[in-house]
């Protein structure tokens, strides 16, 4: 299920699900630790009327679940004609402190006057597999506590005539157990106080409704590191404070999309770029780390997260905010990096948002041979972005301050990571993750890296590392001719340096076009008869159109008769390849294609189901929202 609302502060992170429900909830990083029971139950949310109980995930409900695109406020709408009753959500995570909120407004479209009980379930995990959490209600405070150490979260709910009248706290997914939620069904909650190990808790709230006529309730949650800070919070909402507060996020945003220079945006595309804006920045720890994804979703079918930093996605991901005028992200970036860089000068595979080094699959050992366990393509993505922050800021006081801890020796690392037959980049993972070789992509961005490190090494004063650095660049391009195979007319996927000789992958490849257009790293005649052969063999070849990443991918594959699932980075590098070669309606096309194929609220997928279109991987994908500004930019 994806999350088509992401909510957040770059502390606290709330993902909202495809019924309106949080289903994560991450603190005290972005995408590190979630509090809720992501893999089982979410929040539910429930009506009672005149004996007749509904969880809004029903299929009576006609549901809009969406946010704004000027503030990251949640707009989402449920309707039931049944029950005739309407109710809208306005949903925000407050920008200064560590709070989500919801504003519920409870719309009677009955011709008579009737009582609503609205009920608000949480289920939090703040320890390992929820065994010695705590759940109790405050009497002094009329709230709900759930702790653990040092992390503790406060529930409460009220309206124009006062608080949550009733609650329940129990245990879920233990003993039998599903849950308080369940309790709400028959209308009424038990006020039990207390429980402990797997616990959940839910609140009602009961309103008296004329006929056509509406009224609102306020929900939050708050999460800190001591009951006082959660009091302290608290007291901040209570007494007309929600209303500040969500004034004040909203100003927030406002503000800082209005950082962005929009004047580089053509008519149509404001709105989505907004969004996708808003959905990388939510993404961004405050930190520096930039996770791949904060939908939790993909652990019901694989076996880990998307929220991990990846060193490549992450600079990806800054790109566009590069562009648009925003410097403060790029140097927090830049500084976790910097800050997790190997003594040896290389980046590792992935990282959580608090700089631990993340799992991975990628061995050490290569038959007899070891082996570094990294994608040598992320260490250069940094140092290209790197570059174009200069380009666009002209900081280089700043820059100077990465030159010995992050640029001198990533370049040093790059240079000597060349094998002696090939003048190429050494083997090491290709950007997917799967395959170990010198691939065409990795290779152009080490040679446009090598580039940027040899400039900024100009610009600093270091001539003789610049003249080192570009005399490695320049024999790694010299050598780009090696990848084209000249029978297909393509960039190979790659090449393996073996016992038995040099090994070629011919798969074709999106990213190798991509590398080589983007980082000038191949002729042009070259990347014209690749393009030519993606455009054969690929683009568009299913139903639902699009761009696989590569011939016969089968991650997550839908169905074996096409290529692979369409992909909106890769679709969207297509069209950056068109607008790069002049045709701007093609590129167009393609923009429009990825934004047709967004979720309602302009969520974009990881990839799509060839034949039908549906979402398929993490929804939002940070990296497709970057690529999709990055493809609008290029429009003009």
């Amino acid at each position: 299920m994806a999350r088509p609302v992401v909510l957040g502060n770059n502390s606290l992170t709330v993902g909202l699900d495809e019924s309106g429900y949080v289903h994560d909830f991450y603190y005290p990083y972005v995408g590190l630790e979630n509090l809720t029971t992501a893999r089982s139950n979410p929040h539910y949310i429930g009506v009672w009327i005149d004996g007749t109980f509904s969880w809004l995930h029903e299929k009576s409900w006609e549901k809009d679940i969406n946010f704004r695109d000027d503030a990251l406020i949640g707009f989402s709408t449920f309707k039931n004609e049944e029950l005739k009753l309407k109710i809208t959500f306005r949903d925000f995570v407050d920008s200064s402190y560590n709070t989500f909120a919801r504003k519920v407004v409870v719309d009677n479209l009955a011709s008579e006057a009737r009582e609503i009980r609205i009920f608000f379930h949480q289920t939090f995990q703040i320890s390992a597999d929820g065994r010695a959490d705590t759940a109790m209600y405050v009497p002094d405070g009329h709230y709900i506590l759930d702790y653990k150490g040092r992390c503790s979260i406060l529930a409460y709910a009220e309206h124009d005539n006062g608080a949550f009248d009733q609650w329940a706290v129990g245990n879920t997914g233990i003993e039998g157990k599903e849950g308080t939620f369940r309790d709400s069904e028959d209308g009424e909650l038990s006020n039990a106080a207390v429980e402990h190990a797997s616990v959940d808790s839910t609140l009602r709230c009961s309103l008296k409704i004329k006929a056509n006529n509406e009224a609102e309730v306020r929900y939050w949650l708050c999460v800190s590191d001591s009951q006082d800070r959660l009091e302290a919070m608290h007291e901040r909402m209570l007494n007309g404070g929600f209303y500040k507060r969500f004034r004040a996020t909203k100003q927030h945003w406002y503000d800082w999309l209005n950082k962005s220079d929009k004047s580089k945006i053509i008519p149509g595309y404001k709105s989505i770029v907004n969004k996708s804006l808003m959905i990388i920045k939510v993404h961004i720890d405050k930190h520096g780390g930039i996770i791949a994804s904060c939908d939790s979703s993909i652990y019901n079918y694989g076996r880990d997260y998307y929220s991990y930093v990846w060193p490549r996605d992450g600079a990806y991901a800054i790109w566009p905010l590069i562009k648009l005028g925003y410097t403060h992200e790029a140097k927090k970036f830049f500084e976790f990096c910097e800050s997790i860089l190997s003594h040896r000068g290389y980046l590792m595979h992935k990282y959580q948002p608090d700089q631990a080094i993340g799992s991975t699959w990628h061995p050490l050992l290569h038959g007899k041979r070891k082996e570094l366990a990294i994608q040598e393509d992320e260490t250069a993505s940094v140092l290209i972005m790197i570059g174009e922050y200069l380009e666009a800021t002209n900081d280089i006081n700043y820059i100077a301050t990465l030159y010995q801890t992050l640029i001198e020796p990533a370049a040093n690392f790059m240079s000597n990571f060349i094998d002696d037959p090939t003048n190429l980049p050494h083997a090491s993972y290709d950007l997917w993750e799967e395959k170990f070789l010198t691939s065409t992509y990795t290779a152009a961005t080490v040679y446009k890296a090598l580039v940027t490190a040899s400039k900024i090494g100009a610009k600093l004063g270091h001539a003789e590392e610049a003249d080192y650095w570009l005399g490695k660049a320049k024999l790694i391009k010299e050598n780009s001719d090696t990848f084209f195979n000249d029978e297909k007319k393509i960039y190979n996927k790659g090449l393996l340096n073996s016992i038995d000789g040099v090994k070629v992958d011919d798969t074709l490849d999106v990213s190798n076009l991509y590398g080589a257009f983007k980082y000038e790293y191949g002729s042009k005649e070259h990347i014209e008869a690749t393009a030519v052969q993606i455009e054969n063999t690929m683009l568009g070849k299913s139903p639902s159109g699009g761009l696989p990443r590569y011939e016969h991918d089968s991650y997550f594959a839908s169905n074996p008769a096409y290529m692979g699932n369409p992909w909106f980075v890769t679709t969207l590098w297509m069209s950056q390849y068109y607008s790069h070669a002049g045709d701007k309606k093609r590129a167009k096309e393609l923009v429009d294609w990825s934004i047709s194929n967004s979720l309602a609220s302009g969520a974009l997928s990881e990839q799509i189901n060839p034949n039908d279109s549906s979402i398929v991987g993490v929804t939002p994908l940070v990296w497709s929202h970057a690529e999709l500004i990055n493809s609008i930019l290029l429009l003009r």
